[in-house]
């Protein structure tokens, strides 16, 4: 029973700080590391797996009653889903759902966990719930990275927004806030750089390395030369296929995935460079990274010169005149890494708008969405030395507490007060004026920070100097004696010694006019979408269309004129906006030890985050406070129903007549508004599904008893009719017989008059009469009339038993007097439709579906459903085949499974792709879903594909629609190497050319993918000679027609860098350098020797 009791802490009997912590402590030595405090969730980090979070769980936890189950972050999703209903005590509302707790405290996976199980409430079987959950992976990888605190930790913040229609989700928005940039060419001992660094040097192919102008991981400045051992190395391959993938579901075009895997190369070349000065005062290259300033140009798209120039000097306009001054090394070296941090920065950020922009909801504007967020933002950190970054990720953590002391404790007491509740008042920790110690003005941290970041000659030291003059008599801050800048602030969470050294840089934030100018004019499209873009009040990236470029300079300036600070901070306002209106919902995430370790409670770091996250006084006051607060109007609205009164006035008195058919107590009446405890929302919530309920009998009753009289009178119409029609064919039957009767007398009558009349004439020979005539056969088209033709049912699927219901002529009549038989226009619709998908297929997918001159065989084309049903009727389970869809551009995938067939919708992506509905896994083709999921099953039943329904003929598909499109795909595809048999054997410098330039594996053939400067090569030689065959031909000749095609289908798909032949010339020269250097001395003393074959040895301690 004590165990069942501390599920909740507020019901704790003893209530000190021992107590507290010997409740979490024996809970999570049972690996139970989720607690209530009324409707706020602890939860501690475990460091290990857990079966908490599987699908029959997850499904547990669906439309649940918080007293039937333990804790659980499920729980937390389940009920601000349901509030966002308004299926709890509130009406329709939005929610946020704010995650805290120190670095490496479990934020990052709690966010996870709670966006998965929102998608699995709002399931609606849409691709759309799948491309949100894939938005996690992918910006875990570029905002990710391992400190000395947390080998995940998030190096920028999040606020994800969904959007959501009655109780679908329609959208989503991500509002990312200060990514730590300068990770990018720095990082302390013990941490590393951003996830994705390691992941493509660890998940991209040798071939495409060769491509991108990647080299050994471990000669690059920017990493430390420090890389993993192979089981790290395996786990970043594994999770650079997860990235990729993500990019595939959300909808990234091939060519701006490889855009940016470019400038992610060209950053970690650039930080290779290194300069020396000369003679005459100017900076030069030195030789030994000459190769690494050309692999830079190349990947960057930009000219070598003109990057060296941007490097070295910076040029300003001052009346009229151009003057260039010259960059000292240090200054040479600032500008590199300025160029790594911005281009970066601005990366990731075109990478949130790009997934805001698949990801928007497509609804009309006057559809009202509701809203439920989750944040998900950087810890408290307090590290050995503590930066600018650190500050500003504390200030947000200093934000977040006081919104939450605001909602518990706060806003809480004041309404008690004005309300006239007995309440004895309960002290918090309010850091209101550490707030204030940032963000007043003129005379605030921050402030101060822009004050000095305007004067170009001022110094860090000069900023903490008058920081030190203005707050020597603050409680919350502390000078501290020394030669370097360095000052304390005393948080919520502790004290936090800063160093002020770059704390004027990393707030200007600004780049040389040149560099920017630079940019925009790289022949990569991406790069120079990046440096065009304007950056908003809230530091957001916004790109813009290429023709608005005339106006980019005036914009970007006036923006950029803004600080890093000043952004942040307006960041942080427009966040509190969004919260401050929603209903929150808070999880309390705790770190257990500093070490990292399973099964281990250091107790002096869990009573620390105990004190300063105020969870003791928390308790108490959701113990003994009212955490629901409605109105009376507000009340009386949602709750009239319990007294079956209609018109019932929204007054206190009405509430008070409510409450008193209830068996709830505990709950107190103010002057304006109701006062209730944490459980009684979902006890008034059960009353509420028992109406309803009884509400669900009541109409199923009343529409079954509806239904039930409308059938009866439709039978009776029925009878009717058929007895009326009965009665006519009778009447018509008498009156054809009474016709004939009277035609048979009359014949009679004729025949007597006749014999009479032989009688009387004389005796004569008989006259032989004539030879009939052979009957002929009637035309098909005439038939005999019929009364009535009963109507041919329309046949079942082979796959189904019939039953005694199908075919009764009452259910067709019936059918037909209710008017649900189909007419001509949905005839001509479903026509329509049909005709515009065959086009679709033929212009689009065929060339796509053919392989080797013909249609997989497990391709059927356009046939119906039960088509499909009849071919797998003797087939065993796990038959399969793929038809394109009839009435939408798409395919379907049908699978004979163990008791009947399934048929799941294959969608095609924007980009491309394609994906089987409800799947997390994007494909290039329909072979690679196929060779896929012969492997991996497809949910929910995890079924495998394994034999193909083949075709009834051997040549052809089955049916007529598609029949001539695989020849005609063969001959559109075989066009490009029509008229390449005359040519002659090419010269040695141009096979050396094409050896350098061409992407590795491409066919020479392939004249109209070669890069621009090797197409002008070719064109001068083709002028010169003709041919070129033999050498083509030998190499047909050695893998044979059918490997030819297939490789060159691959390659014109292909996606290449646009100065690729620069960055192969630039990836040689670097080869060269270092063979001969074989002492290895390279350009920085910390970066060991690389032969030229790539070598994943361990070289960190």
């Amino acid at each position: 029973m004590e165990v069942l009791l501390n599920e909740d802490l507020a019901a704790l009997s003893d209530l000190d700080e021992q107590s507290l912590f010997e409740s979490l402590s024996q809970r999570f030595r049972q690996d139970r590391i989720y607690t209530y405090i009324g409707d706020i969730l602890v939860a501690i980090n475990p460091f290990k797996y857990l079966p908490l979070y599987e699908k029959e769980v997850s499904e547990s936890y669906k439309y649940h009653e918080k007293t039937k189950l333990p804790p659980h972050i499920f729980a937390v999703a389940d009920r601000a889903y349901q509030s966002m209903l308004g299926r709890l005590a509130t009406g329709p509302r939005n929610q946020c759902i704010v995650i805290s707790g120190e670095s490496g405290a479990g934020k990052t996976e709690s966010t996870k966990l709670l966006l998965r199980q929102i998608m699995e409430l709002c399931r609606a079987n849409s691709q759309l719930e799948q491309q949100i959950l894939q938005v996690n992976p992918l910006l875990e990888a570029f905002g990710n990275a391992q400190t000395v605190m947390n080998d995940n930790s998030s190096r920028f913040g999040k606020y994800i927004q969904l959007r959501f229609h009655n109780s679908s989700v329609k959208g989503a928005k991500i509002n990312e806030y200060l990514l730590e940039k300068s990770r990018v060419v720095h990082q302390d001992e013990g941490e590393r750089n951003f996830h994705i660094f390691y992941c493509m040097l660890a998940g991209i192919s040798p071939d495409d390395k060769d491509m991108y102008g990647l080299l050994d991981p471990t000669q690059y400045r920017y990493l430390n030369g420090r890389y993993g051992s192979e089981d790290i190395v395996r786990k970043w391959g594994e999770k650079y296929s997860e990235v990729c993938n993500a990019m595939d579901m959300v909808g990234f075009e091939e060519q701006e995935k490889v855009d940016m895997m470019t400038i992610l190369a060209g950053i970690l070349s650039l930080g290779n460079i290194m300069f020396e000065p000369t003679e005459t005062d100017a900076l030069r290259v030195t030789d030994k990274s000459m190769g690494w300033l050309k692999a830079t140009a190349g990947q960057f798209g930009v000219q070598e010169e003109e990057l060296l120039r941007s490097l070295t000097c910076t040029l300003s306009v001052t009346r009229g005149e151009a003057i260039r001054r010259l960059h000292n090394q240090q200054q040479a070296e600032d500008a590199r890494d300025s160029i790594a941090k911005v281009a970066y920065g601005r990366v990731f950020g075109w990478i949130v708008s790009k997934v805001n922009e698949l990801l928007a909801p497509n609804v009309d504007f006057d559809v009202e969405l509701s809203e439920i967020g989750i944040l998900d933002i950087f810890g408290f950190e307090n590290f050995a030395v503590n930066r600018f970054e650190q500050l500003c990720i504390n200030l947000a953590n200093e934000q977040l507490q006081y919104f939450f002391n605001h909602h518990i404790f706060l806003m809480e007491q004041n309404e008690y007060k004005e309300e006239g509740i007995e309440w004895e008042s309960i002290s918090f920790k309010d850091n209101k004026p550490i707030l204030d110690l940032f963000l007043t003005k003129p005379i605030g941290i921050l402030s101060l920070l822009d004050e000095q970041s305007a004067f170009p000659q001022a110094s860090d030291r000069d900023f903490v100097d008058k920081l030190n003059s203005k707050f020597k008599s603050s409680p919350h801050y502390e000078v501290v004696r020394s030669h370097s800048p360095l000052f304390t602030v005393v948080h919520y969470a502790g004290k936090v010694q800063y160093n002020g050294l770059g704390f004027l840089e990393k707030n200007r934030d600004t780049i040389p006019a040149s560099i920017r100018s630079l940019f925009i004019n790289s022949v990569t499209p991406l790069l120079s979408l990046l440096f065009a873009a304007t950056i908003s009040r809230t530091g957001t990236l916004m790109p813009r269309k290429a023709k608005l470029m005339q106006k980019a300079d005036d914009n970007f300036n006036s923006t950029r004129k803004q600080s890093v600070g000043a952004q942040f901070k307006h960041s942080l306002a427009v966040l509190m906006e969004k919260m401050f209106v929603a209903s929150p919902h808070f999880v309390r995430c705790i770190k257990p030890n500093g070490s990292k370790l399973p099964d281990q409670v250091d107790n002096k770091i869990v009573m620390d985050q105990l004190r300063y996250n105020g969870l003791l006084e928390t308790i108490r006051i959701r113990r003994d406070g009212f955490s629901w607060r409605p109105s009376f109007k507000e009340f009386a609205q949602r709750y009239n129903i319990l007294l079956i009164k209609p018109d019932l006035p929204l007054t206190k008195e009405s509430c008070m007549s409510i409450l008193n058919t209830t068996e709830i107590h505990g709950w107190k009446c103010g002057s304006s508004r109701m006062f209730f405890k944490y459980w009684h929302q979902e006890e008034l919530a059960r009353l509420l599904e028992r109406l309803g309920k009884a509400a669900l009998v009541i109409q199923k009753d009343y529409r079954s008893l509806r239904c039930r009289r409308k059938y009866l009178s439709l039978l009776v119409e029925v009878h009717r009719q058929r007895q009326a029609q009965r009665e006519r064919v009778e009447r018509e039957a008498r009156e054809e017989e009474e016709e004939k009767r009277r035609e048979q007398e009359l014949e009679e009558e004729m025949r007597r008059l006749d014999m009479e009349q032989e009688n009387k004439r004389p005796f004569s020979p008989p006259v032989p009469l004539p030879r009939k005539r052979k009957p002929q056969p009637q035309p098909r088209s005439i038939l005999p009339t019929a009364t009535h033709l009963a109507p041919v049912p329309r046949p079942r699927s082979k796959q189904f038993e019939a039953t005694p219901f199908d075919n009764l002529e009452v259910h067709i009549e019936l059918a037909e007097l209710v008017g649900q038989v189909g007419g001509e226009e949905r005839a001509r619709e479903r026509s329509k439709k049909r005709k515009n998908t065959i086009r679709w297929f033929k212009e689009t997918q065929a060339r796509k579906v053919v392989h080797n001159g013909a249609f997989p065989c497990w391709f059927h084309g356009m046939i119906t459903r039960r088509q499909a049903e009849d071919l797998m009727t003797d087939k065993p389970v796990g038959c399969f085949l793929i038809r394109v869809g009839q009435s939408r551009e798409g395919y379907t995938l049908t699978y004979k499974g163990a008791n009947r067939c399934r048929h799941f919708m294959i969608e095609m992506q924007s980009n491309g792709k394609y994906v089987i509905l409800g799947e997390d896994k994007a494909h290039p083709s329909l072979p690679d879903l196929v060779q896929h999921h012969s492997q991996v099953g497809i949910k929910p039943f995890n079924e495998l594909l394994s034999t193909p329904c083949g075709q009834t003929c051997n040549q052809n598909t089955d049916y007529e629609d598609l029949k001539g499109l695989d020849l005609l795909a063969t001959a559109n595809h075989g066009s490009p190497k029509s008229g390449e048999e005359g040519e002659s054997t090419p010269d040695p410098v141009h096979l050396e050319l094409q050896r350098l330039f061409l992407p590795p594996g491409q066919s020479p053939s392939l004249e109209t993918q070669r890069p621009p400067v090797l197409r002008r090569i070719s064109d001068r030689r083709h002028r010169a000679v003709a041919g070129g065959g033999e050498a083509r031909g030998g190499r047909r000749g050695e893998r044979g027609e059918g490997e030819e095609e297939e490789d060159e289908t691959d390659h014109k798909s292909r996606s290449f860098p646009r100065l690729y032949p620069s960055i192969r010339l630039a990836m040689r020269e670097i080869q060269q350098i270092q063979q001969n250097f074989p002492d290895g001395q390279d350009q920085s003393s910390s970066i060991p020797h690389s032969t030229t074959n790539p070598s994943w040895r361990r070289t960190d301690s």
